[in-house]
């Protein structure tokens, strides 16, 4: 695999790429169990700077908590873990894939407690538009897929973990196949759920809608961003179910995750939205969502955190003692 970056924090320390190896009896490549996060680092007026920083890692301890992984490392210290390790390789906008999982545990699907071990990394490199920059700019074309999300209780979908993940697999790669550029899938109630790796919004007559917790989501940090930058400009905003016909009569579509960020849906199953793309709804919350990065939204809540606010690891180890 060609590497994507220099080096990777790994059970706390910068190593080398080629030196970061996982064993293949590892209890994750057999089982799934990992807990991730994506987190996106923009170049600001301030500087390089996570968005939402703390919450993603936060939301990746109670990830792992739904999952009963013990965490050997604290929230404010995989925040600085995070911040180490974009500086290591001098970026300024960054894609941080944090993950943690189930290492030597055995062989059984369910370890004893005592035997459990979790290793952790965290990597940093640069990676652009998910679903494409055409998708960003004339949305993106997609369907309803043939598979459901999971059933609540089932799996917890509350928590990002990896082997939650099959399922939007399946979805986008059933899509894919089919021409269109993402999938959308149903809850086993028939109503809306999510896509692929995306949550889901519909603006009909000028009021947002998104499907709520129930409906089998992942509740996204960017979700909840942009609902409330969206009742911050105005609009009114409800989490609610939905039919796929939704889709079909809507004024627009859009879907939004830390990848996608907020990515326009052109058409659903062949049935072009009201807008064709990107509506005035959409273009005014992605704007309000971009001026958070060049400095033309006020940054209301705090969800720039600078990469350079504390000592990088290298900076700290040439201390004298």
């Amino acid at each position: 695999m060609k590497p994507l970056a220099k080096q990777i924090w790994f059970n706390g320390k910068l190593t080398a790429w080629e030196n970061c190896t996982v064993h293949v009896m590892s209890h994750a490549l057999h089982y799934g169990t990992s807990v991730f996060e994506g987190i996106r680092v923009y170049d600001t007026p301030n500087g390089p700077c996570g968005f939402r920083l703390t919450d993603h890692v936060a939301r990746l301890h109670d990830s792992a908590r739904i999952y009963h992984f013990p965490m050997p490392y604290s929230v404010e210290e995989l925040v600085q873990a995070c911040r180490d390790t974009v500086a290591s390789e001098g970026l300024k906008s960054a894609y941080i894939r944090p993950l943690a999982f189930l290492g030597g545990c055995g062989m059984g699907v369910t370890p004893s407690p005592e035997a459990i071990t979790t290793d952790v990394m965290i990597a940093a490199f640069p990676w652009g538009a998910y679903l494409g920059e055409e998708a960003l700019e004339k949305g993106v074309d997609a369907c309803i897929s043939s598979w459901n999300r999971v059933a609540p209780n089932t799996i917890p979908t509350g928590a990002k973990a990896g082997g939650n993940y099959l399922s939007g697999y399946l979805i986008g790669r059933e899509a894919r196949q089919g021409g269109y550029g993402e999938g959308i899938a149903l809850g086993t109630d028939g109503l809306l759920s999510e896509g692929a790796g995306e949550n889901l919004f519909v603006v009909r007559d000028g009021v947002l809608m998104t499907p709520p917790s129930s409906s089998s989501i992942l509740q996204g940090i960017t979700r909840d961003s942009v609902i409330k930058l969206a009742r911050g400009l105005g609009y009114e905003t409800r989490e609610q179910t939905m039919t796929r016909e939704s889709l079909y009569v809507a004024d627009e579509v859009f879907m939004t995750g830390t990848a996608a960020e907020i990515t326009p849906v052109r058409s659903v199953d062949g049935i072009t939205t009201r807008a064709a793309g990107p509506g005035p709804v959409t273009k005014a919350i992605n704007k309000a969502f971009r001026g958070l990065f060049d400095g033309t939204t006020p940054d209301r809540y705090g969800w720039l955190e600078p990469i350079h606010t504390a000592k990088t690891v290298s900076e700290r180890q040439h201390e004298p003692a």
